[in-house]
């Protein structure tokens, strides 16, 4: 059995990588976009990558970028679901997983449609526009399932019983893997000036997001390898990051003490205000700090450094039992014989999609 891993490249990924007990001794390949964290992927395993599209480009004034980009994405998902006949996919989605999932459902693949833990109270829009595609939905919370008709609920949030890493003075700023994020660098660099963050700080730009002014902050990249940014967790007290699930969750897993600024729709800083929902979600848990409109940094910082940190990540072993389940039924319906599958070696770099 064939099974495409179809997810963007941040967040959504990650929580397919969370899976790997359903697929990893399967015959699988990856569906993505090309990010610092993707490339670690496609190092390792099968990865065709397509171009970044989604629907809030257009509201956000680009709307020729994202018709662009959805011609791209069209043809170059074509090109990989006919070469590759996955048998099922399992998508997180988002918008530039669109024409994968449609088209390995056009030849007749089972489709597991995820939704982002990222939505709290209610369905993304790729969730509302893919689910007449979607075999099986999934909603990661209850105010989400309520609102997608179809849905069952996996809620994989879990406190972690283990001992807080030993911590160094150190503290790991972050924009995630996708997009720039202008406005956490210059909080960041503004709070290092003023004396708030008297330990070292790593700041991550994103490629091509503005660099601090100061001399404070000494040690400033525009991205990061996977396995670079978890050894730093390792090290970090704190953690300044957007909104994305992923790197909150990664955070919290060593035992971060987690200040979250998300992005802000009116400010033209994302698609929607999906990262101020995540935010205040985790901020209502009492295990992270938010900061809000005001860009009350200051507060943020003081607040965490008062906080107990916790270590806490996703369990989805659930979710991968109810789904190892489906597919050995799923199993028994593929035609005798099957698909040629191809070997697992990743391929070489010039020939990933």
């Amino acid at each position: 059995m064939r099974i495409g891993l179809v997810g963007s490249g941040g967040g959504h990924v990650r929580q397919l990588l969370d899976l790997e007990g359903l697929w990893g001794d399967t015959d699988y390949f990856f569906v993505t976009e090309d990010t610092a964290l993707t490339r670690d992927i496609a190092a390792k395993h099968r990865t065709h990558f397509v171009p970044h599209v989604a629907l809030g480009q257009a509201r956000l004034g680009k709307p020729f970028r994202m018709a662009l980009a959805g011609v791209r994405s069209l043809w170059t998902s074509l090109g990989i679901v006919w070469r590759e006949r996955p048998d099922a996919v399992i998508t997180t989605g988002a918008g530039s997983c669109y024409f994968t999932v449609l088209f390995a459902r056009l030849l007749g693949a089972r489709i597991v449609l995820i939704d982002s833990f990222a939505r709290f109270s209610g369905p993304s829009a790729f969730a509302r526009i893919a689910t007449r595609l979607a075999h099986v939905r999934i909603a990661q919370s209850q105010q989400s399932a309520d609102r997608w008709p179809g849905a069952r609920v996996f809620d994989p949030f879990r406190f972690l019983d283990k001992v807080r890493p030993a911590k160094e003075p150190l503290v790991f700023a972050t924009v995630g893997a996708t997009l720039p994020f202008d406005r956490l660098v210059r909080l960041v660099d503004q709070a290092k000036r003023d004396g708030l963050l008297p330990e070292n700080v790593i700041l991550q730009t994103g490629i091509g997001g503005t660099e601090p002014i100061g001399d404070g902050i000494t040690d400033v990249r525009e991205t990061l390898d996977f396995e670079d940014v978890k050894q730093i967790l390792q090290r970090a007290d704190i953690v300044i990051c957007h909104g994305g699930t992923g790197s909150i969750i990664t955070a919290l897993r060593e035992g971060c003490r987690v200040i979250v600024i998300p992005r802000i729709f009116k400010r033209g800083e994302h698609y929607d205000d999906h990262q101020w929902e995540i935010a205040q979600a985790f901020a209502d848990r009492g295990i992270v700090t938010m900061v809000g409109e005001d860009d009350d940094i200051a507060t943020a910082i003081a607040a965490a450094r008062q906080l107990d940190p916790v270590c806490a990540t996703l369990d989805p072993s659930a979710l991968m039992a109810e789904l190892r389940s489906l597919f050995d039924q799923w199993k028994t319906e593929i035609p005798a014989g099957g698909r040629t599958r191809r070997a697992q070696e990743p391929l070489p770099a010039e020939q990933r999609s």
